[in-house]
């Protein structure tokens, strides 16, 4: 499955912008221009399978911080704030990675 199954490629394109600059990543922002947070939960879970590189179950910290090459092969990495901002942001239990529900919760919220 590939993430623009779910996504257009145009608004993928937009919120890549939006967030090219070093520190400039806010994952609700990211969520609503790529049109994520209009999606259905599975259409989420869609993509959280497709960001899981190791098929865990979860979204580890080292997956985080290539969050936005899942969107777009060129896109930055991003920083070490930013994938802290990020996973605190969605790990809900404390554990250190996000899971499928935290995923959802974070992107539907």
């Amino acid at each position: 499955m590939e993430i623009t199954d779910v996504l257009s490629v145009a608004d993928i394109t937009t919120a890549l912008k939006e967030c090219q600059g070093n520190e400039t990543f806010n994952c609700k922002k990211f969520f609503m221009t790529c049109g994520l947070s209009k999606k259905s939960a599975e259409d989420v879970r869609k993509v959280f399978r497709a960001i899981d590189d190791d098929d865990s179950g979860f979204i580890e910290e080292d997956e985080l911080k290539f969050f936005l090459q899942r969107f777009s092969a060129g896109a930055r990495v991003l920083s070490d704030n930013e994938t802290r901002n990020f996973m605190d942001k969605g790990d809900k239990d404390g554990d250190g990675k996000l899971g499928t529900n935290e995923f959802v919760d974070l992107v539907l919220s």
